[in-house]
């Protein structure tokens, strides 16, 4: 992609609210974020040139059709356009254009031009202005959009009505929503969107008063963002859903038949909140929702803005996946204020966030637990090293955005390159400098050079501590640095030693029901891979593993089984990857059935077979590739 020299107009130094045009025809003025032009800020995954022209706001007006599962409207953009330029530059992927018009109705023409599937990429929706700064257009997001999913009745908790969700990371909502789809073109958005009786929808998005019946059937529901947020977050669901409060401004969306379990199982939330905002600052959103979807939902969770989007899988009864709730508030900070203008930096949001997620665990859950979820992550960090090798070019936290190599990296990476630092300068001299980086830079993207920048000039206190700090090896070099803060080896003393007597003796702890849920997934995770079917036996009898209401537990439970081919499990596996979408569980587990040969793939083949046109794109897409499956 060419670049283009950004105009002075252009070259907006912080979020500040910009004039607009009177064209617009009197509309509030926007906040506008600014965009940045350094060469490592350039977006190779959208066809947008920003410096030329940009969208500062989106209005939807979309109806929501079950029957045929086509989302429909009307997307009017707003834009901020350089002194000469006519055109503009859209990311689309299927989208069905009926047509371009100005404010004041008149058209405009445009051309989609070629589609390039690999990564999802589109093609380019180049519009002629013809001095228009606001833009209407009419259109229809395809049948297949790969950013929504569609679930039949017997797919929810109910049984008795639809469901729709979307998931817009990292540019999927291009096949629903015409706009620029880039994390550092940031806009505000508004919606109406109507949905059939009795269904209530919610989004990413403060909701504006009571729905409005139609009366044809239909309510229109109406959201408004007035903070700039990457196109990413912009996020709607729609079922039988009702709502539990938590806390003054917290609360949880689910199924009705669900939501007793999901509002007992985040009841810490506003205390959550309360302790994010002690360690690094006042929380900007208003509001702090969550739904809890379906299982076919394929994340653990997604930060869309005062409402995150959960998987029913965390729920285990007694709050010990919690820590997925905390990773998604502290993304109201880390990702959703400060964003990665890239996604070769996505590590500034998920690291930087997995950091934080592990100090609201210590605030609200207390060190021992803090300290054993950090151990856990340490390990996946070693466990991919150890596959890949340290000298892998996307083990660094900076990558061109192409490699793939799971969490371990841009999260437990980036978590352990913050902790490491937090150790060496003092957590109250780290705690003053990352509260002043998202302060500095709210609602604003931002790279990894001017992460390294700002540290180097406001952290930093000497050449000798900036040696020490090795902070240009943890960002840009691939493997783990020398100086690395290892977690405490004391966090798993018991367990290591029950797993150390295990591979000894095949003695089964008799304390295991007593230890928390980290301490259960170290043992079940390090225990030898190699089991006879009567030392599977055994162990799910002593330890109830097949019983077990925790999913993180019961998936390495699965995964053991599947590696030692234990027939007895093989109808648990297909139940519940017909139930669950969530891609951590559904991606491996077929991966260890394909590894199995002439066992393991027939195996897989019938399940998925059955089961693929039930997952979201993401995880199909993860699933085709382990399977070689083409349709």
């Amino acid at each position: 992609m060419r670049r283009f020299v950004a105009p002075l107009s252009l070259l907006l130094a912080s979020a500040a609210c910009t004039s607009i045009p009177a064209e617009t025809g009197g509309y509030p003025e926007p906040l506008v974020a600014p965009i940045l032009t350094s060469p490592e800020a350039l977006d190779s995954s959208t066809y947008a040139r920003p410096q030329e022209a940009r969208v500062t706001h989106v209005e939807l007006d979309l109806d929501l059709d079950f029957a045929a599962q086509r989302v429909g409207g009307v997307a009017e953009l707003r834009l901020l356009v350089a002194p000469g330029e006519e055109r503009l530059v859209l990311d689309s992927y299927g989208l069905e254009i009926e047509k371009i018009t100005d404010s004041r109705g008149a058209e405009l023409p445009y051309s989609v031009g070629e589609l390039v599937e690999a990564g999802g990429k589109g093609a380019p929706l180049t519009i002629s202005l013809n001095g228009a700064r606001t833009i209407r257009i009419a259109y229809k997001a395809p049948a297949d959009a790969s950013a929504l999913q569609w679930l039949s009745p017997e797919q929810t908790a109910g049984k008795v009505h639809p469901f729709l969700f979307s998931q817009g990371q990292a540019i999927r909502n291009r096949t629903w929503i015409p706009t620029q789809d880039s994390p550092g073109i940031r806009q505000t958005w508004a919606a109406r969107i109507t949905a059939p009786k009795p269904l209530d929808v919610v989004m990413s998005g403060v909701r504006q008063g009571e729905p409005e019946d139609l009366g044809d059937g239909r309510r229109a529901f109406r959201f408004v963002m007035d903070k700039p947020v990457p196109p990413y977050l912009i996020a709607l669901a729609a079922g039988d859903i009702d709502f539990a409060p938590i806390g003054p401004r917290t609360g949880v969306w689910a199924e009705p038949s669900v939501l007793p379990r999901a509002r007992a199982e985040v009841a810490d939330t506003e205390e959550m909140v309360v302790a994010a905002e002690r360690l690094y600052g006042a929380y900007r959103w208003g509001r702090y929702d969550m739904i809890v979807l379906p299982p076919a939902f394929p994340f653990g969770g997604m930060e869309n803005p005062v409402m995150t989007f959960l998987t029913p899988t965390f729920i285990a009864g007694d709050r010990s996946n919690n820590g997925l709730v905390a990773h998604e508030l502290a993304h109201s900070w880390s990702g959703n204020l400060v964003t990665n203008a890239t996604w070769g930096d996505s590590w500034l949001n998920e690291g930087v966030t997995t950091y934080f997620e592990n100090r609201i665990v210590e605030e609200v859950y207390g060190k021992k637990r803090a300290e054993q979820e950090a151990a856990l992550m340490y390990a996946n960090i070693q466990e991919v090293l150890a596959e890949v090798g340290a000298d892998e070019p996307g083990t660094a936290l900076s990558t061109d955005g192409e490699y793939e190599l799971g969490s371990a990296i841009a999260y437990d990476k980036g978590a352990f390159f913050l902790r490491t630092v937090e150790r060496i300068v003092g957590r109250e001299r780290f705690d003053a400098w990352l509260r002043q980086w998202f302060d500095g830079h709210a609602f604003q993207p931002a790279t990894s050079e001017m992460f390294l920048a700002d540290m180097m000039e406001n952290l930093v206190a000497s050449p000798a501590e900036a040696e020490a700090l090795m902070l240009r090896d943890w960002i840009f070099a691939p493997g783990l640095p020398a100086n690395v803060a290892k977690p405490d080896p004391a966090a798993f003393a018991e367990v290591d030693a029950a797993v150390a007597s295990y591979t000894a003796s095949g003695a089964i702890p008799a304390t295991y029901a007593g230890w928390t849920a980290a301490e259960q997934m170290r043992f079940v995770d390090n225990i030898p891979k190699d089991r006879t079917a009567a030392q599977l036996a055994a162990l799910d009898t002593a330890l109830g593993l097949s019983k077990t209401g925790n999913n993180e537990i019961l998936f390495l439970w699965l995964e053991l089984a599947l590696m030692n081919r234990y027939e007895p499990a093989v109808p648990q596996v297909e139940a519940f990857l017909a139930e669950v979408g969530r891609a951590k569980f559904v991606r491996p587990l077929f991966a260890v059935l394909w590894n199995e040969g002439d066992w393991g793939q027939p195996i897989a083949k019938r399940i998925y077979a059955r089961t693929r046109g039930s997952y979201h794109a993401a995880t199909r897409a993860g699933v085709d590739r382990v399977l070689g499956w083409t349709e």
